[in-house]
C-alpha cells in the first residue's frame, strides 16, 4: 500500500479512536449520574429498546455470561431500574423490564445529547446525512463484530 493508501486508514483509525473514547467517557459520566456502571446503565438502555428480556436474551444481545447477567439484572433491580416479572408465554421464566423511574432517568441524563445531536444532524443535507448514516452504521456492525471477537469464549471467564 502506498501512503496515499494508508493516509485515510490512518485518519479513520484516529478518528475512530476519539469518537470511541468520548463516547466511553459519556456514558461513563451517565452511568455515574445514574449510580452505575458503564455497562449496566448501556443494558439498561437495551432492556428499555429491546425489552422485557429473558436473562437468556440480555446475554445475547451484551455478550455477557448468565452468571454476569444475574448480577448485572440484580444491581439494576436493587437501585430500582428494572422489575422481574413472569413471562405470560411461559409462567417457569423470568422478563426483566425497565420501571418507569429508569425511563426519567434515561431521559434527563440523554436529553442534552439528544438535543446537540438533533442540532448537528440538521446542518447536513439529504446526501451528506445518507454519507453520515452509512458511516455510522458500518461503524455500529464493525463495533459489534469486534465485540464478539474479543469476548471471552462460551464458559469462559465472567465479568461481573
Amino acid at each position: 500500500m502506498s501512503d496515499a493508501d494508508t493516509a485515510p486508514q490512518e485518519a479513520g483509525a484516529a478518528l475512530g479512536q476519539r469518537l470511541s473514547t468520548a463516547v466511553v467517557l459519556f456514558h461513563e459520566a451517565v452511568g455515574q449520574r445514574l449510580g452505575l456502571r458503564a455497562l449496566d446503565h448501556r443494558a439498561l438502555g437495551l432492556i428499555d429498546r429491546e425489552g422485557p428480556l429473558t436473562a437468556g436474551a440480555l446475554a445475547e444481545l451484551t455478550g455477557l455470561t448468565p452468571g454476569a447477567v444475574t448480577g448485572l439484572v440484580d444491581r439494576l433491580s436493587a437501585l430500582g431500574y428494572v422489575t422481574r416479572v413472569p413471562d405470560p408465554a411461559d409462567r417457569r421464566r423470568v422478563l426483566v423490564s425497565v420501571a418507569p423511574r429508569a425511563r426519567t432517568d434515561l431521559s434527563d441524563a440523554f436529553s442534552g445529547l439528544s438535543r446537540a445531536m438533533g442540532d448537528l444532524m440538521a446542518r447536513y443535507d439529504a446526501a451528506e446525512l445518507a454519507a453520515i448514516t452509512d458511516y455510522v452504521t458500518n461503524a455500529i456492525d464493525i463495533l459489534h463484530a469486534e465485540a464478539r471477537r474479543l469476548a471471552p469464549p462460551p464458559g469462559g471467564r465472567e465479568v461481573s
